[in-house]
């Protein structure tokens, strides 16, 4: 073992109950992708509610996109390495199989996006403003789901004689090298990168008027940036087009993407200010929300009355006193 090197992980999986054969363990990535996903929540919230909206809210739309957004990540996944899922020697059902891992980011934004559209529009509240809050905490997500490849001994990049160095056991390490080699640790790159990326984005939203929109586009850049280099440093088996990886590609796509949205969401702004607004409508006041307030209306508007006459007969009084007093005067 290198002193100065990153360890190999010694278990992969934690185990909670076990006897004689009967074992119950839960993987330590999908303990990493559970927390991750808690922390962002909390850090949305907060967020969120200070534009605007309501907890009650914030958790509706959140379930609507963790949901869509896990299945999409598969998805993902799946379609880009079906080769480790169909053909001969392989076993279809692993697809199904969620402890080894295998999420992919933009599955998971896309159809997770699909998801918070879903539930804003269900809430009466528009996507953009909800996308703004979520931004830095889902980079914080990413941040701590990245540390459950390391446990899986996963994604690794190629070799390297750094001092922060990754070890990797014969298990997992690919054929040709020699034991005591040394990878790059890349999911701790994009690790780092990420909660980086999260301090980058709240800076931007304290320094720049950002209308709607236009701070999940720059998560959507400061990612893909990071995506790329780090996804040039991987080793593991993966589709080329022109000789880059297709995560590659992908990422360049999305980040000229996210580029140009910066422009439009700035121009359809300067049309329609009312897109900054959290809710899709002006939000119904809580006490009357739901409650038939005719009879109250009606009762407002007799006393109204009743005191407007008792108004006039004391102004008619007040003039004949002042008549009376006059003629005395005289």
């Amino acid at each position: 073992m290198i002193p100065t090197a990153i360890p190999a992980p010694e278990h992969s999986e934690w185990v909670l109950f076990e006897t004689s054969g009967f074992s119950l363990s839960i993987k330590f990535y999908a303990i990493a992708i559970v927390i991750g996903i808690i922390i962002a929540y909390a850090v949305t919230e907060r967020r969120y509610v200070v534009k605007g909206a309501t907890r009650d809210v914030t958790l509706s739309i959140a379930l609507w996109a963790v949901i869509f957004g896990i299945i999409g990540g598969r998805l993902y996944h799946v379609i880009t390495d079906y080769q480790l899922y169909f053909g001969p020697g392989r076993d279809p059902w692993r697809v199904f199989d969620l402890r080894g891992g295998g999420l992919g980011i933009w599955g998971a934004v896309a159809l997770g996006g699909v998801g918070a559209w879903i539930g804003c529009r269900r809430n009466g509240v528009r996507l953009l403003p909800f996308a703004d809050a979520l931004a830095p905490g889902l980079l914080i997500a990413q941040a701590i789901g990245r540390l459950g490849n390391y446990f899986n001994q996963e994604l690794f990049g190629g070799p390297t004689s750094l001092p922060w160095g990754l070890e990797v056991d014969g298990a997992h390490r690919p054929a040709g090298f020699p034991p005591d080699q040394l990878f790059h640790p890349t999911f701790l790159y994009e690790s780092l990168w990420c909660l980086g990326g999260a301090v980058v984005l709240l800076l931007l939203e304290k320094r720049f008027h950002l209308v709607a929109g236009q701070l999940f586009a720059a998560y959507v850049i400061v990612y893909t940036l990071g995506r790329v280099w780090i996804e040039n440093l991987r080793i593991d088996p993966a589709h080329l087009v022109a000789g880059l990886r297709l995560n590659v590609w992908t990422s360049l796509l999305v980040l000229l993407g996210g580029i140009i949205a910066l422009v439009i969401l700035r121009r359809a702004y300067l049309r329609d200010s009312s897109r900054d607004h959290v809710w899709l409508r002006a939000r119904p006041e809580p006490e009357t929300e739901g409650i038939d307030t005719s009879q109250n209306n009606d009762a407002a508007a007799g006393a109204a009355v009743a005191v407007h006459e008792k108004m006039e007969t004391a102004g008619i009084a007040s003039k004949n006193d002042s008549a009376t007093a006059a003629k005395e005067s005289e």
